[in-house]
């Protein structure tokens, strides 16, 4: 099935609200308390305008990127995202397949309904592991060794998620676990038939696959759900973990949702290769800043040899392109995909991969860049009238190493 009737993210937005009952639409969608900080991780964007520069040889454009020992097609990538299943079947493979297709990453969250294994083999070097810490060390030993059996090319280990956020969509939909499906879901759900005989066939909430070893032989889909939200969030993770996972891991590692100069200065000190500068799309702490924003001081502390990834808020080319000009390697983002493969499964997932790319494609050309390595703070501008901030300004570098050898 084709999807070429989406012209940009929102149009694949608005086709997966038809496609899905207000329960699964509003889990993707929605975010924490009030839900600020979405708006926040958008608005952020608007705050930059990019400079064009004329009169140059655009005819030619390179996108691709290098991150941690690959070449990609794109800056661009897949958010982990977790139950994509409930939303349409083996939407894990899906999303793995495009991504593949497409030749940018897919970060597999840990809580994915297709397991680590069957995902790494569809998805080839494409496909990165995402786990969260728990405190039980067998586990997290265990994921890293079967990532290392995989030949998973990356491991992201996610930091953002102390204690479950107050998401108050989910908790007004009844969405919580164990996951029922109530006479008033039920009701809403009416007009999305097909939705419903997908979740009828599959028998409701999906396998968590990647959890289901460390549950009881014939555990069910609930049951393990359960296991998963026992050891999920852990308030007792530190560095330490971090540590004993960097010492058992031996490719690249990236840490996810560190939004501190401090704390990223710290992840790289242990030995993290990259990091996925996040605030868990608005999905957390209401309260906190926008990735964009952080971006400047975070690339000043952990200096220019490491990768940084921005998530959270990204749903234009041009966002992607304002993130490289102030130190974003690339970026990555989860809705979208979401939203594509509920839309339309793998053909969905592809648009949304294609929109992003050309648009990226038409904004090079547009500001006279033709390389997107190239790019740098001299090509933006604030929309208050001010200079942007130097990605990696060497003032700001030694103001930033100063502060923190202090606090040392």
């Amino acid at each position: 099935m084709k999807n070429q009737t989406a012209i940009n993210l929102e149009d694949l937005r608005q086709q997966a609200r038809r496609k899905l009952p207000r329960i699964a639409f509003d889990f993707i969608d929605g975010g924490a308390d009030d839900e600020l900080c979405l708006q926040r991780n958008r608005a952020a964007f608007s705050r930059y305008c990019l400079v064009p520069r004329y009169l140059r040889n655009v005819s030619r454009r390179d996108q691709s990127v290098r991150l941690f020992g690959h070449t990609y097609a794109s800056p661009i990538g897949i958010s982990p995202t977790g139950l994509a299943g409930l939303w349409r079947p083996d939407a894990d493979l899906m999303q793995a397949a495009a991504a593949r297709d497409a030749n940018v990453p897919f970060l597999l969250s840990s809580s994915s309904n297709a397991s680590l294994e069957e995902t790494a083999e569809l998805g080839g070097g494409n496909v990165w592991f995402q786990m969260y810490c728990t405190t039980d060390t067998h586990i997290n030993a265990d994921f890293v060794r079967r990532a290392t059996r995989a030949n998973v090319r990356v491991l992201v280990v996610t930091i953002d998620v102390p204690v479950n956020a107050n998401r108050e969509r989910n908790r007004r939909n009844g969405f919580s676990r164990p996951f029922r499906m109530t006479p008033g879901v039920v009701l809403e759900a009416l007009g999305h038939p097909a939705w419903v005989l997908r979740y009828l066939r599959t028998r409701g909430i999906p396998m968590m696959r990647n959890w289901q070893p460390y549950a009881p032989e014939g555990a069910s889909a609930a049951q393990v759900a359960d296991l998963f939200g026992t050891l999920t969030p852990a308030q007792e993770v530190c560095w330490d973990h971090l540590h004993r996972i960097r010492d058992a891991w031996s490719g690249p590692l990236v840490i996810k949702g560190l939004l501190h100069p401090d704390d990223a200065h710290e992840a790289v000190r242990i030995g993290a290769d990259g990091l996925v500068v996040s605030n868990h799309g608005g999905r957390q702490l209401d309260a906190a800043p926008s990735p964009l924003d952080m971006l400047p001081a975070i690339r000043a502390a952990v200096g220019d040899d490491v990768q940084l990834i921005l998530d959270s808020g990204v749903r234009r080319g041009s966002d992607v392109v304002i993130a490289r000009c102030l130190g974003a390697s690339a970026a990555v983002f989860g809705r979208p995909s979401l939203y594509g493969v509920a839309a339309a499964g793998q053909a969905g997932v592809a648009r949304a991969l294609q929109i992003i790319r050309s648009e990226i494609d038409m904004v090079l050309a547009q500001m006279g860049c033709a390389s997107f390595a190239q790019l740098d703070s001299r090509y933006l501008w604030s929309g208050h009238g001010e200079p942007a901030p130097r990605a990696a300004d060497e003032d700001t570098r030694r103001v930033v190493a100063g502060r923190l050898g202090a606090a040392a």
